[in-house]
C-alpha cells in the first residue's frame, strides 16, 4: 500500500499498487508527484519508483516534410541564376540559366570580343540583375523572368 500527495498538496492512500498504476495511466500522478510506500518515513519523487508506474511512451512529434511542392515551377533557378549574375555577370550564365540565349551570347560576345574591357559594363549588368532576382520574391520571379520572359533588369 502507498500514500501520495497530490497535486492540490493533499495526501491521499493508503491505495494499492493497482489503484496507483491506474492513477498513473489516468494521468493524475506524473513522476514528480510524491510516494510514500507503507513503512518507509520518506517522501519521494514517482520517478524513483519506475516499477510503479507504466511506461510513458516519447511524444510522437509529427514533421512537415519540407518541398519544393509550393513553389512554383521556374522558381528553382532563381537562387543559381542570382548568384552567377553577381559573380559571373560579364559572361552572362546567368541568362544562359534563364535560358535567354540571345542576351547571353551579347555578354559573352561584348566581353571577349573586346577583350574584357566590355566586361566591366556586363559585369555591373550581371551583378544589378542578379540582386534583383535574389531580392524578388519566387512569385515575382517567375512571373517577370520565367513566364513573360524579361531579358534585361
Amino acid at each position: 500500500m502507498y500514500k501520495i500527495i497530490g497535486a492540490d498538496g493533499k495526501e491521499y492512500g493508503p491505495i494499492s499498487i493497482e489503484q496507483l498504476r491506474q492513477w498513473a495511466t489516468d494521468g493524475r500522478i506524473n513522476a514528480h508527484t510524491l510516494i510514500q510506500p507503507e513503512g518507509a518515513t520518506d517522501w519521494k519523487a514517482a520517478v524513483n519508483y519506475p516499477d510503479l508506474l507504466p511506461p510513458v511512451a516519447p511524444p510522437i512529434v509529427q514533421m512537415t516534410p519540407i518541398s519544393n511542392a509550393t513553389k512554383p515551377p521556374g522558381a528553382d533557378k532563381k537562387i543559381a541564376a542570382g548568384i552567377c549574375g553577381i559573380l559571373l555577370g560579364y559572361f552572362g550564365i546567368h541568362k544562359f540559366i534563364l535560358g535567354y540565349t540571345g542576351e547571353a551570347l551579347t555578354m559573352l560576345l561584348v566581353t571577349v570580343l573586346t577583350c574584357g574591357i566590355g566586361g566591366v559594363v556586363m559585369s555591373i549588368i550581371g551583378l544589378i540583375e542578379g540582386i534583383i532576382y535574389l531580392t524578388k520574391s519566387d512569385e515575382e520571379f517567375v512571373a517577370t523572368y520565367v513566364t513573360s520572359k524579361k531579358g534585361w533588369f
